[in-house]
């Protein structure tokens, strides 16, 4: 069974070897682990991957492979007891029943919130009001409310939540990712301004030929300057949640940049930008960066390409506590205008298609927020965006 699960780490190209599946093999025939599937996991993973960067492709592997798998390496935090949060039933309402129910707005929703944890003493099943799974509550998970605060459900599926209870865990970009990135990376070289490193230190082979040739046969080598593109870039990726559904192309666009841009610094955010950014998602709780420091530690020739769906909550971009994850102090739309007055050279790409960009509030009030700045992640709005970003030069 595990020499198939070797082969498909292989053809996820993951650079396993066989000595290191020996290894692996060796350590369960002395029963290092037993009995546990999460036991297993660490081991395997432990033995197998050299590098941080493959973890995540080695979890898609083994979540595949070991059917459900993934659920067993959730980490869920929340205060509520567990059996609360069980799945009993989706229900499933029709649009004229979705029309009749109305958000309560922000401040008494939050207010309600507070009083359901003081009152409720137990589980609770459908119904409008309690916390519990299924039903139209503003509380709780697998119900719809066009406005709620999703407590204990695995993802998203109406995307309609204001703020989630749970902790998640998120992945970053891979910049291995090569499928299709050619058409971004011509698009991406109309930010360009070339620059002469200051040495000559790359074999100029066509000199090195005629300089042998004209002194006789004795080798001479000649060197030249390295040309490289002297723009400099501040990505920030929104990743989780809806972006989930964008992944494939933020990768091709994240591989394409790291391949063209010589200065190239990236950071993640959820949704919107707040206080902190993060540059790793495996430790995006413990290691932040605030962005009073992003703002004071890159000049402001950086260009700036924010890139994210644009569709969230309106809350989160217009109100103090709006975040869907953490009780932000300031409006995510602060922040934003402090970005752009340090950056002026800024551009949002979006993955979402042009067509239904109106359609969502969040997202005409980035675009608003942004002048009009905002760009189809294709490769004709990623040209568009650049051309965008040279004439802001």
């Amino acid at each position: 069974m595990l020499l198939d699960f070797f082969y498909q780490l292989r053809a996820a190209r993951l650079p396993v070897s066989i000595k290191e599946f020996l290894t692996l093999l060796e350590a369960l025939d002395a029963r290092v682990v037993a009995g546990s599937l999460d036991d297993f996991y660490v081991l395997a993973r432990t033995v197998l991957v050299k590098d941080e960067k493959y973890f995540d492709r080695f979890d898609q592997v083994f979540g595949h492979y070991f059917k459900g798998a993934e659920h067993a390496l959730e980490k869920i935090e929340a205060e509520i007891p567990e059996d609360w949060l069980t799945k009993l039933i989706e229900k499933q309402l029709s649009e004229e029943e979705k029309a009749q129910l109305k958000g309560m707005g922000w401040d008494k929703l939050m207010q309600t919130l507070k009083e359901r944890l003081a009152e409720q003493k137990e589980r609770h099943q459908g119904g409008n009001t309690w916390i519990g799974t299924g039903g139209t509550s503003p509380f709780g998970a697998y119900g719809y409310n066009p406005e709620g605060i999703r407590i204990g459900q695995d993802g998203s599926r109406h995307r309609r939540a204001v703020k989630v209870w749970d902790q998640r865990e998120y992945r970053d970009f891979d910049d291995t990712r090569e499928l299709g990135s050619r058409n971004f990376k011509v698009a991406l070289r109309r930010l360009r301004r070339f620059a002469r490193d200051a040495e000559a230190n790359v074999l100029d082979l066509d000199g090195t030929v005629r300089a042998t040739s004209d002194n006789a046969g004795w080798l001479e080598l000649k060197f030249r300057h390295e040309r490289h593109n002297a723009v400099k870039v501040l990505l920030l990726l929104d990743v989780g949640g809806s972006m989930d559904d964008h992944i494939q192309v933020c990768e091709t666009l994240f591989s394409a940049a790291r391949s063209e841009f010589k200065h190239l610094e990236q950071a993640y955010f959820h949704n919107f930008v707040y206080e902190s950014v993060w540059r790793d998602n495996r430790r995006r709780h413990a290691e932040r960066l605030p962005t009073w420091d992003l703002l004071h530690t890159y000049p402001s020739d950086y260009k700036l390409i924010l890139v994210g769906d644009a569709t969230m909550s309106p809350y989160e971009i217009s109100y103090p506590g709006g975040s869907v994850e953490h009780m932000n102090e300031e409006p995510g739309r602060v922040w934003l205008e402090r970005l752009l007055a340090r950056f002026p050279a800024a551009v949002w790409l979006n993955p979402v298609d042009e067509q239904y960009w109106d359609y969502t509030e969040s997202l005409r009030m980035t675009r608003e927020l942004m002048g009009g700045r905002m760009f189809p992640l294709t490769p004709a709005g990623l040209e568009s965006a650049m051309r965008r970003l040279m004439a802001a030069q």
